[in-house]
């Protein structure tokens, strides 16, 4: 049929080119030990064509898995966008999974090769024997690495040899970028971003009604970027032109503070337990965030008095933000209505507290007990699921749980109610899953782990509440008979030391006579949760 659109593949080369063409002399700004780093989107461009030649010199093919493993800063960038731009995968790993977890997510990858910040080579060096299929590492910042039993290339030094290559001609549907899910059950599990749903996702995030990012701003995202590619920031601030704030390492509130008042930034993003602390630090002290006019959170439920503390001492604008690895992330928007600004405050909170509704080009529903399409009735509790052209129809490379892509929908083990204007409320989650500061942290596992010990009868782990990471794993312990009396807590958590992360570790160990059960015998957490719903963990 003629008179249809012209068929312009949407990738990440037409966000590339954009950025170079019509926004050179805008920065992208790394913080740094001893200052900042600052460049254009101009030289930007220039780097990462040499890096284009790079990847071919380093035998990097069309789909081949390229992982890095880094900080928030401008070189990871670079590759954000050489790497899909080549025609191969991004893979960012979270630099803080366990070591175990990183060997399996890499060999599950089959990553070709490793870009990593120097300052994780002793942990590259110890993972080198688990890793199947890693050809070459390559140190991001700093000279070569030459142990008799480590060689890394030299990041700079391959691009200072390199001439700029040619950009391949790409298809849409092609993949562009892999991140893996925290593991909550089982091990973790890929989600494989494709070069349109990520182009779609960036255009999304300048809508007004959505987060509203535009070439005006100065843009900090706080949230990693290998945590669900940094909510899409990176991509979105190249496409629209935005100065790109990168705090690299500096996480504390007082190195996120400096920065937004230096660089005056604009929009920030990050989980709730980041802006606790910035909130007990500005409690202190005297800070000007007079640029500062939206901060976005996600990660997990946002606390009333985060949103009402920004808004009535500095009016600054509080989103909260629900999404998922599963949807790029962005699935849901905590923005008021026209006509909800007559609301009381009090109103109005009550609705920001709530995830939102669902963004252009995501539909949403939630599935009750009944197997039945739940009514948006503010009450009513299901399974919230989503489809849109960002969410993910499977996992990669495995069949494990294809149970939640079905009809063309995703099931986020999220039970929620939906009101009758369409915002979603996160009720309770399924499977028991904990989440301390924004990452997932599985009970099940620790449960299993902890029935390992040889004194221990029975086993629960349940989410109690925490002032600053909101929620910590709680575990509560039957021993055996012959040992009751005879194990402390500290037996407990040092058993468990070597086999998770030691941000999953349990905060405290309760010791009980019986773990209630359900009526087909399984432990009841609900009971749990609810004996234990004032227990005040100890202060580290």
């Amino acid at each position: 049929m003629n008179g249809l659109m012209m068929d312009t593949p949407l990738t990440i080369q037409m966000i590339l080119e954009r950025a170079r063409t019509f926004f050179p002399k805008k920065e992208i700004v790394t913080k740094l030990a001893n200052g900042v780093h600052r460049y254009t989107y101009k030289d930007f461009y220039h780097r990462v064509a040499k890096l284009i030649t790079v990847l071919d010199q380093l035998g990097v093919k069309n789909s081949d898995r390229v992982a890095t493993f880094a900080w928030n800063n401008y070189r990871h960038l670079e590759l954000y966008f050489a790497i899909p731009c080549s025609g191969a995968v991004l893979h960012t790993l979270n630099i803080r999974l366990a070591p175990d977890q990183l060997a399996y997510i890499i060999n599950h990858a089959e990553d070709q090769v490793i870009f990593f910040d120097a300052m994780f080579a002793p942990l590259m060096k110890q993972l080198k024997p688990h890793l199947k299929s890693v050809k070459q590492f390559v140190v991001m910042d700093g000279g070569a690495i030459e142990d008799d039993d480590f060689k890394a290339l030299s990041y700079e030094e391959l691009i200072e040899a390199a001439a700029e290559g040619s950009f391949p001609e790409l298809k849409e549907d092609m993949a562009a970028g892999l991140c893996y899910t925290s593991g909550t059950t089982g091990n973790p599990k890929g989600v494989l971003y494709s070069h349109r749903s990520l182009f779609l996702h960036s255009m999304a995030m300048t809508m007004k009604d959505n987060t509203g990012l535009c070439e005006e701003d100065r843009i900090l995202p706080i949230v990693p970027m290998f945590h669900a590619n940094a909510w899409g920031m990176p991509y979105t601030s190249a496409m629209i032109g935005a100065t790109l704030v990168l705090p690299n390492q500096f996480m504390q509130p007082i190195d996120i503070l400096k920065l937004l008042i230096e660089e005056k930034v604009t929009v920030t993003a990050g989980v709730p337990t980041i802006w606790i602390g910035v909130i007990q630090l500005l409690e202190k002290e005297q800070f000007d965030l007079s640029n500062l006019r939206v901060v976005l959170i996600g990660g997990s439920a946002v606390p009333a008095s985060i949103i009402d503390y920004f808004d009535r001492k500095y009016s600054i604008a509080v989103l909260q933000a629900w999404g998922m690895t599963e949807t790029s992330p962005l699935g849901s928007i905590g923005r008021l209505k026209s006509y909800m600004q007559s609301l009381s405050k009090q109103e109005q909170l009550a609705i920001k507290t709530k995830q939102g509704i669902a963004v252009p080009c995501i539909e949403i529903r939630a599935i009750g007990d009944n197997g039945q399409v739940i009514e948006w009735d503010g009450k009513s509790l299901g399974e919230l699921q989503v489809r849109g052209p960002w969410v993910a129809s499977g996992y990669f490379n495995t069949d494990e749980r294809a149970e939640a892509f079905r009809d063309g929908w995703f099931s986020t083990g999220d039970i929620v109610t939906i009101d009758a204007e369409g915002y979603i409320s996160i009720a309770d989650r399924a499977k028991d899953l904990i989440k301390s500061g924004g990452e997932w942290i599985s009970s099940v596992d620790l449960e299993l782990a902890l029935l390992g010990h040889p004194k221990i009868r029975e086993a629960s782990v349940i989410a109690v509440a925490h002032e600053k990471w909101v929620e910590r794993p709680l575990a509560c312990i039957v021993l055996k008979d012959q040992f009751k009396g005879q194990v402390s807590s500290e037996e407990i958590i040092d058993f468990l030391r070597d086999r998770f992360a030691s941000w999953w570790l349990p905060d405290a160990v309760v010791f009980i006579d019986e773990i209630p059960k359900t009526s087909v015998g399984k432990f009841d957490k609900k009971q749990l949760r609810n004996q234990y719903k004032e227990f005040k963990l100890p202060e580290k």
